[in-house]
């Protein structure tokens, strides 16, 4: 079949990756991609919200399964655009409606949710500029530290943990006053912290059925030894040592299964991915936030070990045979490492062309996938932040991590940093 994939980050090319190696793909395109899926299919030049030109593009190219990679599309309808339309609703749209993407495009409407199907989860309260006086009071009586939350997407940035009272109070001012995040922070969710080891788990359901397709821990802060400040994932590890088979049975008996008998209790069309991003709190878990698609820099780590065919899963999602599918793993640990632009998460420059892609890969199990980069005439140029990863497998996470930095030590660009610790916790 033909198949388009939209989005254009390092999730995208291993997206574009595995599709391209399923026996089921005929012709790939994205859309728009990057110079890294340029290598596995046609990069189109139309942007993830350009919903008619999509359409256009789709019809044009005799798309059978489209594969939705960022959050922003699927949260301002995409999958309804296409099932509405009597010229595409016969295309498989991997992705949510838009009112069950609101489990990430709204953090209160999760929360209810979460609420209403008794999944663990932190405890909360929420306020707009009508009650703002009140969620000041709630504030100054709140233990430290408090979590404060955009309501709405905010780019991964909508999320401040306050240690001081006064620190809280400020962030709150910005949010609903000052509209730091627009009018994703019209309403602030405010949360108690919880402690322990943050993970994800990812699923694939068809709103009633579902299989877990992998599960990572990520590396969030700028500095090595988790310091500095939150960026979007400087790396991941899979699997998780500490995710054994008895931490995984309580995800899937206390979050899994009433998350997606949840959906299908309350009528939600959901055909797509579901990322759960856990805590791990004193070996129980808990759900910190939904996302409705998978999440990045994690797919660069979770697809390289999943060895069931994704093409073959994501059409059993959608003709009803998912329940019947073996999911089966490499037997063998997973690292992809994050170089990223000089002055990330901060301000940055681009468009330094990027040597050493090439010698990377020669080197064994190794993948290098794009994420901020674009073509400058012949060569291969910094486009954003996070530039690349490189993802290493090993007998053990210890090695995979050591091949990934060998990895990166053939790369080059002009300010590039990566973490040389990612892992660092499991010896």
């Amino acid at each position: 079949m033909n198949i388009l994939l939209i989005g254009a980050g390092g999730r995208e090319h291993a997206l574009a990756w595995k599709v391209a190696n399923s026996h089921q793909c005929d012709q790939l395109f994205i859309a728009p991609g990057n110079p890294g899926t340029a290598l596995f299919g046609t990069n189109l030049p139309i942007k993830v919200g350009d919903f008619d030109a999509l359409k256009t593009a789709a019809l044009t190219n005799n798309i059978e399964m489209i594969i939705v990679g960022p959050e922003d599309p699927l949260v301002k309808g995409i999958y309804d655009f296409f099932a509405q339309d009597a010229a595409t609703q016969h295309i498989n749209v991997i992705g949510p409606s838009a009112e069950a993407a609101q489990l990430e495009g709204s953090k209160a409407f999760s929360k209810h949710f979460m609420q209403r199907h008794q999944i663990p989860t932190a405890g909360y309260a929420e306020f707009t500029l009508e009650n703002y006086e009140q969620g000041k009071e709630y504030i100054a009586k709140h233990t430290l530290p408090v979590v404060l939350k955009a309501d709405g997407l905010a780019a991964g940035k909508g999320v401040i943990i306050a240690f001081t009272h006064q620190e809280a109070m400020d962030s709150f001012e910005e949010m609903i006053l000052n509209k730091q995040f627009g009018d994703a922070s019209a309403k602030v969710v405010i949360e108690e912290f919880l402690t322990g080891i943050e993970v994800s788990v990812f699923a694939l359901t068809d709103g009633k059925n579902y299989k877990i397709i992998g599960h990572a821990k990520d590396y969030k802060r700028i500095g090595e030894g988790d310091t500095g400040l939150n960026t979007g994932g400087m790396g991941c590890v899979s699997p998780v040592p500490f995710m054994d088979d008895a931490f995984m049975q309580k995800v899937e008996e206390r979050i899994v299964k009433p998350t997606i008998h949840g959906i299908h209790q309350e009528g939600m069309t959901y055909k797509g991915f579901v990322f759960f991003g856990l805590m791990n709190q004193g070996g129980d878990p808990y759900v910190i936030e939904y996302n409705c698609r998978l999440g990045d820099p994690e797919t660069e780590v979770i697809l390289p070990r999943l060895q069931t065919d994704l093409v073959s899963l994501l059409a059993a999602a959608d003709n009803g045979t998912l329940e019947d599918v073996n999911i089966e793993y490499h037997n063998a640990s997973f690292a992809t490492v994050m170089a990223v632009s000089g002055g990330y998460p901060g301000a940055y420059k681009n468009n330094f062309i990027i040597t050493g892609i090439e010698q990377a890969k020669a080197l064994p199990d190794i993948h290098v996938f794009q994420a901020g980069t674009s073509f400058h005439e012949d060569a291969v140029v910094t486009s954003g932040g996070r530039v690349l990863t490189v993802t290493a497998k090993g007998t053990n996470l210890q090695e995979a991590v050591s091949k990934a930095k060998d990895g990166l030590s053939k790369i080059h660009f002009e300010g590039m940093y990566f973490r040389k610790d990612i892992g660092f916790e499991f010896p």
